[in-house]
C-alpha cells in the first residue's frame, strides 16, 4: 500500500472516529464543527449542517477502497478516482457522491457510476453501468448511516 493511500485512511479513520464522538452531543452546530463538517447561521439565526454527516461518514465508509480524488463537505460531493479491480483488470469504475440534504433520507443521496473497458489498441472507453449499481451503492450507503445514527441513539 503506497504511502500516500495509507495516510488517506489514517485520516479517514480519524475523520469516522471523531464524527461518531461528536454526534453523541446533542448541539447540531457543536457537533458539526467537532465532526469537521461545516455549518453555517441560517436567516432566523437558526445553525444548520450543510450536509447530513452519517450520510457523509457512511458514503465514505462504504467506498473506502476506492481512491479518493476529491472531497467537499460543504458542497456533499464525493469524487472518487479511477478504480481497477484486480480480477478484472480490462475494466475501471469511477464513483460520484452527492449529498444533497442534512437530512438522513434516501432522496438526500445520488450516487453516479462510470465505467470503462479496454479497447484492442488499449486505450479506455465509456461503457454502459448497469442502472441498479448506483441504488445498490445508495441503498449501502444509505443503511450504514442508519447504523451509525443508530450507534449514536443507543449510547
Amino acid at each position: 500500500m503506497s504511502l500516500l493511500k495509507s495516510s488517506f485512511f489514517k485520516a479517514l479513520a480519524i475523520f469516522v472516529a471523531s464524527a461518531t464522538l461528536a454526534a453523541c452531543g446533542g448541539n447540531d452546530a457543536a457537533n458539526a464543527r467537532n465532526a469537521g463538517l461545516p455549518s453555517y447561521v441560517t436567516g432566523d439565526g437558526a445553525t444548520a449542517t450543510t450536509v447530513n454527516r452519517y450520510l457523509w461518514a457512511a458514503s465514505l465508509e462504504t467506498l473506502d477502497f476506492l481512491p479518493v480524488n476529491s472531497a467537499d463537505p460543504i458542497a456533499g460531493l464525493i469524487i472518487s478516482d479511477w478504480y481497477i479491480n484486480p480480477e478484472a483488470p480490462g475494466e475501471r469504475f469511477k464513483t460520484t457522491v452527492y449529498i444533497l440534504d442534512n437530512a438522513l433520507r434516501a432522496d438526500a443521496l445520488r450516487v453516479s457510476v462510470f465505467k470503462q473497458q479496454r479497447d484492442e489498441a488499449g486505450g479506455w472507453v465509456d461503457a454502459s453501468v448497469n442502472p441498479a449499481t448506483s441504488r445498490e451503492i445508495e441503498n449501502a450507503i444509505l443503511t450504514r448511516a442508519r447504523q451509525l445514527r443508530l450507534n449514536v441513539i443507543d449510547n
